[in-house]
């Protein structure tokens, strides 16, 4: 059946009325930041995850999210931080960073996931109980555990994660930051796929961005 021409162009003025649609929109499934937050590395798009261990959406879309991660292109860096909006959340906010300096994040990073939701063997809000956690896994003396949750730095990390998640304009976690300026959730998106599908966006839109400012 040939379609008139008429009939032709209405159908590719739809399907580009349905791309366009199709975009992510600011404000819908993504949005800017509260404040600009500065990145680590300004010739780099940087992703920053917001979570938190003890949140169910946060442990369903780690699996996603890591798949997503080792697919990153070269100039794409990505990080975590946890969030901390209030202080019962804070025993595992210490739980992430001391696993940094023990270098225990590539071990026991989905572990403590699984043992707050699945296991669900760890009360995310116990701070001793997830000392003797990591102390177990790990096989570390538990002293040198316990200096890491209550190292000098410590304070500052907490500070700036609190920092991080207020200037970011998050609800909840996860979310996703992207380049210090644009902020995306699975709520906000509509799913966890969704989220990394917006992120995967808003990253070639600030790359085109940071081209054109290259070229003046």
């Amino acid at each position: 059946m040939k379609l008139s021409v008429k009939k032709l162009l209405g159908a590719v003025m739809m399907l580009a009325a349905f791309n366009v649609a199709a975009e992510p929109q600011i404000g819908n499934e993504f949005d800017k930041t509260a404040q600009v937050i500065a990145t680590d590395n300004p010739n780099k798009i940087e992703v920053t995850e917001v979570f938190w261990y003890g949140c169910i959406h946060c442990y369903q879309l780690d699996p996603a999210l890591n798949a997503w991660v080792k697919k990153l292109p070269a100039d794409v860096v990505f990080k975590r931080v946890p969030g901390l909006p209030r202080p019962d959340w804070a025993p595992m906010a210490k739980a992430y960073y001391a696993l940094e300096d023990l270098k225990l994040t590539d071990k026991l990073h989905g572990p403590l996931f699984e043992a707050v939701h699945k296991q669900r063997t760890l009360n995310p809000t116990n701070e001793p109980a997830t000392i003797d956690w990591i102390t177990k896994q790990s096989g570390l003396d538990k002293k040198k555990v316990e200096e890491a949750f209550k190292s000098f730095s410590m304070n500052n990390k907490l500070n700036r994660a609190a920092q991080f998640f207020r200037a970011s304009g998050a609800t909840g976690v996860p979310s996703l930051v992207i380049d210090g300026q644009y902020i995306t959730s699975s709520t906000m998106a509509g799913g966890n796929d969704a989220a990394l599908n917006v992120a995967d966006y808003i990253i070639a839109n600030v790359r085109a961005d940071k081209a054109k400012a290259a070229k003046k």
